[in-house]
């Protein structure tokens, strides 16, 4: 007999009323008496489980009813409608097939287990309610990324992990080398390391971000992005950061600023109206159980209107206001969490922060006709503070060059990148979003560690 998931019978219900079906899965819970019982079914297919009720006719009565959690079982028997129950429908079992009896040590039974219990057994977590709506959130999220911008034309560039580009900094960035680390390693006439004899023949780092590379194919495709890993070797502790991470990085040609926080606004609602157009009983679950009020908090994104200010403008805002910072607001400074959550809150909304202090941003971004600020936009948006960052990209060469000059970026390892302002410069912008962040925000999770499958942060590498 075919086997019917959980989802189908969710979806169809009506079709398959008072007919022998089949289902298999995994025990989620199991209460039973000396005469019949109940199984919580869980597929994989759906967030909701079934529930089996079964009897002593089963031949296997016995083994059936000492089912232990997390085993792997298939099911056949009578699909009932349950009009006055709590669940719409259950399977009457006519019989159950034990196919693996899990250990009676399942380190995840049913009770509350923190998220930092879970994190030690993250090959498990998955199985839980919290971590199956996360996860197939994540799943949602990052198809909905592709089909936006698979649906506005833009074409998907594979960037590299492995590069010898300076992007964010080398100081962030992994050194790879296949230099043997328990020799004393080959120096230079200046004392620092010869990478001449490493496999690539130069100094190579894991990518911090897939930018610059994406970069190169703007001006050949209009419209590319990028969706992949980036490793940052900083030792940071938050809650919202991690050393492997996931990130979204759009280049456009032929693109300001302007046109840019349009293209922003616009793709993060389309992200957040598919998941929660496809993610229903997830969103639902996260609403009730790990933050209140996010479905109504993303409903209203949907619909709000992004405002707009300068770093400038909303500096001002956070020096008029009538409370004590615990970091003094500055014109030449980055923005703290406190700030972006009061600018937020001031406008009871998304906020784009654009035109920032030159000296605080990347040599990459467009210099501002006034020579102290670029033309760089962070996304503000309630609960969550920075979600986007991105700017019109520098397209004048002899600028570019004084910027990296300025900021101490050599030329001659990004000669290509240099090349893109030789040949066919334009007004072209990007931007950066975090996936990681973005799943925070729409699941209500405070930890970037439980949005990710095998977190990565300073002193963990488990799994």
């Amino acid at each position: 007999m075919e086997v019917i998931e959980v989802k189908e019978l969710y979806k169809n219900s009506d079709k398959y009323f008072d007919k022998e079906i089949s289902i298999s899965g995994w025990v989620k819970n199991l209460r039973s008496s000396n005469a019949f019982g109940f199984i919580e079914v869980n597929d994989g297919s759906f967030f909701k489980t079934v529930q089996v009720v079964f009897d002593d006719k089963l031949d296997n009565f016995d083994k059936v009813s000492k089912l232990t959690l997390s085993s792997s079982i298939v099911v056949t028997g009578t699909f009932i409608k349950t009009e006055n129950a709590k669940q719409p429908f259950e399977i009457h079992a006519t019989n159950v097939e034990i196919i693996n009896l899990s250990d009676s040590d399942y380190p995840i039974q049913n009770k509350r287990h923190t998220f930092e219990y879970l994190r030690t057994v993250a090959h498990l977590r998955p199985r839980t309610n919290t971590f199956s709506a996360v996860f197939r959130i994540r799943s949602v999220a990052a198809f909905a990324i592709h089909e936006y911008f698979q649906s506005h034309g833009y074409v998907y560039v594979n960037t590299p992990i492995i590069t010898c580009a300076d992007c964010e900094g080398s100081a962030e960035m992994f050194k790879l080398t296949t230099l043997n680390l328990e020799e004393d390693l080959p120096k230079t006439e200046d004392g620092k390391t010869d990478f001449s004899n490493d496999l690539f023949g130069k100094e190579a780092y894991i990518t911090g971000s897939g930018q610059l590379h994406v970069e190169t194919f703007a001006p050949a495709f209009r419209k590319v992005y990028t969706f992949g890993p980036t490793l940052r070797s900083e030792d940071s502790n938050t809650k919202t950061h991690a050393n492997e991470f996931w990130m979204i990085e759009p280049e456009i040609s032929f693109c300001d600023l302007d046109e840019l926080m349009d293209i922003e606004e616009d793709c993060l609602k389309y992200i957040v109206s598919k998941v929660l157009e496809r993610c229903p009983e997830e969103i639902d679950f996260c609403d009730q159980f790990i933050e209140k009020g996010l479905k109504e908090k993303l409903t209203k994104l949907t619909t709000s209107t992004f405002v707009r200010i300068d770093h400038h403008d909303a500096i001002d805002i956070l020096k008029k206001a009538d409370r004590k910072w615990e970091f003094e607001p500055d014109y030449g400074e980055d923005l703290a969490k406190e700030h972006e959550k009061y600018i937020t809150e001031y406008y009871n909304g998304p906020v784009f922060v654009k035109n920032w202090p030159k000296d605080i941003k990347s040599y990459y971004m467009k210099l501002n006709p006034d020579g102290k600020t670029v033309a760089a936009v962070d996304l503000e948006v309630p609960g969550a503070g920075e979600i986007m960052g991105g700017s019109q990209r520098e397209e004048n060469l002899e600028v570019l060059k004084e910027l990296m000059k300025a900021k101490g970026i050599q030329e001659d390892p990004l000669y290509w990148y240099l090349d893109l302002r030789r040949y066919g410069s334009n007004v072209h912008s990007g931007f950066g979003l975090g996936f990681e962040r973005l799943l925070m925000y729409i699941t209500g999770m405070e930890n970037i560690r439980d949005v990710i499958p095998f977190p990565r942060t300073p002193n963990n590498c488990d799994f």
